[in-house]
């Protein structure tokens, strides 16, 4: 356990993270899609929304409007992430910006605070998953924010 997340909750950083990585983000991005998708979901892919918003799905909870792409788009971990990472990387200024208040300019959430929360339980996982060596079970090895080979 990480930061109160486990199993598929890590699965699922892990796409999150490498999303980031093969895209160029940079390590603060990736802490904040994690804490983006903590919020929104408790890292699961979710196959339905809330009342806010009854057609969002996925990780990122993300909407039926075209801009986050197909529904097998939303619920796939690692695209719908490289769309969060876009969309973030996009926003001007992004880096200068409280986290919670860039993850809230992607997502739109009702509350600009709602992520904060999240925000050193998603510190803590992106840390533990950049640096670990080896993944239990699948024989996949990472290095220091590195690919994995």
């Amino acid at each position: 356990m990480i930061g109160g997340y486990s199993g598929e909750q890590l699965d699922n950083a892990d796409a999150i993270i490498d999303a980031g990585i093969a895209l160029g983000a940079p390590r603060e991005a990736r802490v904040i899609a994690v804490m983006t998708a903590m919020g929104e979901s408790g890292l699961r892919v979710l196959d339905h929304g809330d009342a806010a918003g009854p057609d969002s799905r996925g990780l990122f909870q993300q909407r039926d409007n075209g801009a986050w792409g197909t529904l097998e788009d939303r619920m796939d971990p690692t695209t719908s992430a490289e769309n969060f990472y876009r969309a973030l990387l996009r926003l001007p200024d992004w880096q200068s910006l409280e986290p919670t208040v860039a993850a809230h300019r992607v997502q739109r959430n009702s509350d600009e605070d709602h992520y904060a929360r999240y925000w050193a339980s998603a510190d803590a996982v992106v840390t533990a998953l950049s640096t670990r060596t080896l993944r239990c079970g699948d024989g996949l090895v990472r290095g220091s924010d590195g690919p994995r080979s």
